[in-house]
């Protein structure tokens, strides 16, 4: 059953992977159309990344818990 819970747990991960392309899909096509506003639309690009990995991240987290702490 603790295997079973753990891969639930890392179904994030797979979100996360989905949630980082749409970030940087929607940046190309942010430059694509404004090139003047490219350093915004970077730390823009990079927050939602950062963001985005840190669920990643915490399901991992999770699943290492179900897996090794009960």
């Amino acid at each position: 059953m603790r295997f079973l819970a753990a891969g639930v747990a890392t179904v994030s991960i797979a979100g996360a992977g989905v949630g980082i392309g749409s970030v940087f899909a929607g940046y190309l096509n942010g430059l694509s159309r404004n090139p003047a506003l490219e350093g915004k639309l970077f730390t823009y690009a990079l927050l939602g990344f950062a963001l985005t990995e840190a669920i990643a991240l915490f399901g991992l987290m999770i699943a290492f818990l179900i897996l090794f702490a009960l």
